[in-house]
């Protein structure tokens, strides 16, 4: 029977395996000094990294010689990336809003730790993420993250410590490691978005110009140098005066990464002019610049004069702007009809030949993105500036709660390039704030019809106590983005249902202004349940259950759904059958009962039902033998071609 293991997945372990699998002759072993103690050594595999080396290329690139960006903690973070954890995500119906029916999510949290929850269950299915992370300035939360520093650098005062012992601190520019820290926190966390972004997914990241170039560098090394898409400029403010070296730092940058070369940028465009002409019935074409931009000299095949063969005039090569085809090319598509000269046509207006292209063959090579166009640096005018995301905000609540977030229109117009015909795109934001990126995506789905979905993440950061926003009862910063939500939501269904909107009213559609809040806490199993041999047999009689007992239903089903791998948001079901409480995850992917003494019955009924996945409590049986009895009446009844029932039917 395999045994849940409810924590996160140990890349660095399951890198290892590849790399044995691979290379076998490269795996050795070494100390593992957590788990020795001096009666009893434990060893671990590791790599021997020098034949390794050997292995892969004859020339090896090592010591000062090497091109790469580094800093002090730099492997520290790639180690904490991909270190397991045993946390788990609970649910909080009486916070969330439309819970039975939304697809939204609302992470309370530290974001590190809520990727490594999230890493199976959303990998490589998030079609966009926007970021807006601590911009470095000296005074920007910095969240705690442990990079193995020396033990008498993390007693360094200044700062303050979380309920569970973390210090949280403010990276103030007196402190030795202010850029390497910055770089660590930001390192891990690109590392674990990067996986759940799908093929043709890309990131957006805000920053000032203090970590630009550094965020830059960390990015190649995460995405990959030929995945850097652009730079958006954004001007954040007008110019001020009173400004060191009399320069106004009046923009802040967005910068874009692919995954891969699948994505595409889009915004809706103008149509294209087309022609259709007695000479080409039903066929529509348009015109194109028959020229490029290279030069006679590098272009010699191309460096002729063009002749009408209708009428012999001749039209000359500009030596500095040569022809796109060779002579053999432009006999070829002048007897195909893709070649246009002056005076074929009384409206066209042109001085030199031109392409004609069909625009059945523009359909094509568009695909969905037809009647679209390629998205630019430019921002749109009316984007708007902070004191715009300000005033938007401060309007929503009656009072200044939050300063200078995004506008929810720059969000929108990045969200919007991003999902063209991408109906159930999720986007993820893991530095949520005030939840401006759940506003936009609202707002773009109310104006578009569009389903797409948001999973927001945020560290309850407390509100200073003399800040408006705590003297108006929000005590941390997830309370002011839920409620944000929540107004916003509201707003927009208002104001579309009042303007009589065709999409709100089609019977296929519904705007989903709701969220599920989950938040991030301790494991729900007893550490029993991890190291049962580190407990005595006395102690272990004492012990009724592996699960804490704090922990309900509703915990546990949410804990079986991140280590099975399931996404977060999908429908589910309760109901009572011979007593017993049985929840059924979208229609079979998961059916549980984590009630005690479970009878026969039910354990029938679950297995006729023939679902992806079940599970049980250990208590749900009162022996040894009941258990596996258990697993024979699913193999009664589950498909002949369900593989291994231990696989499938889990207890806990």
């Amino acid at each position: 029977m395999r045994k849940p293991k409810f924590e996160t997945p140990d890349l660095t372990s399951e890198n290892i395996e590849k790399i044995a699998a691979l290379f076998p002759n490269c795996i050795t072993e070494m100390l593992d000094e957590e788990r020795s103690t001096p009666e009893k050594k434990v060893y671990k595999r590791a790599i021997n990294f020098e034949l390794l080396k050997q292995m892969l290329s004859p020339d090896v690139v090592d010591g000062d010689e090497a091109y790469e960006f580094t800093w002090v903690g730099k492997k520290a973070a790639i180690v904490e990336a991909n270190k397991p954890i045993r946390k788990t995500l609970r649910p909080c119906v009486a916070e969330s809003k439309d819970w039975d029916t939304t697809e939204n999510l609302y992470i309370e949290g530290d974001n590190l730790e809520v990727l490594k929850l999230l890493q199976e269950s959303y990998l490589g299915k998030v079609k966009m993420i926007y970021i807006d992370p601590p911009y470095n300035t000296g005074n920007d939360f910095i969240y705690a993250d442990d990079f193995k520093m020396e033990s008498e650098e993390w007693k360094v005062e200044s700062g303050e410590w979380s309920e569970e012992g973390d210090r949280l601190f403010k990276n103030t520019d007196s402190n030795g490691r202010f850029h390497s820290d910055w770089c660590s926190m930001i390192y891990s966390r690109l590392m674990l978005a990067r996986n759940l972004l799908a093929s043709d997914g890309a990131i957006f990241i805000s920053i000032d110009d203090n970590e630009r170039e550094n965020l830059r560098k960390i990015c190649d090394e995460v995405f990959g140098t030929v995945n850097y898409v652009a730079t958006f400029p954004w001007r954040k403010r007008t110019a001020k005066s009173d400004v060191p070296f009399g320069v106004s730092q009046d923009y802040e940058w967005i910068i874009l990464y692919a995954k891969s070369s699948q994505y595409t940028a889009r915004i809706s465009g103008t149509e294209r002019q087309y022609y259709e002409t007695p000479d080409y019935p039903g066929k529509q074409w348009r015109i194109h610049d028959l020229t490029t931009q290279r030069t006679a000299f590098e272009r010699p095949n191309s460096n002729f004069d063009m002749v009408n063969p209708k009428n012999g005039d001749v039209f000359q090569v500009n030596p500095l702007r040569t022809w796109a085809v060779t002579k053999e090319t432009f006999d070829e598509y002048y007897a195909a009809g893709k070649i246009v000269f002056p005076g074929d046509y009384d409206f066209l207006r042109i001085s030199k030949p031109a392409f004609r292209y069909w625009k059945e063959d523009d359909m094509k090579k568009a695909g969905d993105f037809y009647g679209m166009m390629s998205a630019s640096t430019k921002l749109p005018d009316d984007i708007g500036m902070s004191l715009d995301g300000t005033k938007e905000i401060t309007e929503l609540f009656n009072g200044k709660v939050f300063s200078f977030p995004k506008t929810t229109k720059l969000i929108k117009h990045f969200v919007d390039m991003s999902t063209k015909n991408d109906d159930g795109a999720i986007i993820l934001d893991f530095f949520s704030g005030s939840a401006t990126t759940a506003h936009a995506v609202m707002q773009l789905n109310a104006e578009d019809g569009g389903h797409r979905k948001f999973i927001m993440v945020q560290l309850p950061e407390k509100c200073d106590e003399a800040s408006e926003a705590y003297k108006a009862g929000y005590k941390n910063i997830c309370e002011i983005g839920k409620e944000r939500i929540r107004r916003a939501g509201e707003k927009i269904l208002k104001e579309q249902l009042a303007n009589n909107n065709s999409t709100l009213n089609s019977p296929n559609s519904k705007l989903d202004i709701g969220f599920r809040v989950l938040k991030l806490d301790s494991t729900n199993m007893k550490d029993v349940y991890y190291a049962p041999c580190d407990y005595d047999q006395d102690f272990l009689h004492q012990l009724e259950s592996n699960i804490k007992d704090d922990r309900t239903d509703l915990d546990l089903l949410f804990g079986c759904l991140i280590d099975w791998g399931l996404p977060l948001s999908l429908p589910y079901k309760s109901e009572q059958i011979d007593g017993c409480t049985v929840h059924t995850y979208n229609d079979g992917d998961l059916i549980a009962c984590f009630d005690a003494n479970v009878p026969e019955s039910v354990v029938k009924e679950i297995a006729k039902r023939k679902p992806l996945r079940a599970v049980f409590r250990d208590s749900g049986f009162a022996s040894s033998p009941e258990k596996i009895n258990m697993f024979e009446i699913f193999k009664l009844y589950m498909p002949e071609d369900a593989g291994d029932i231990t696989k499938r039917v889990r207890v806990i």
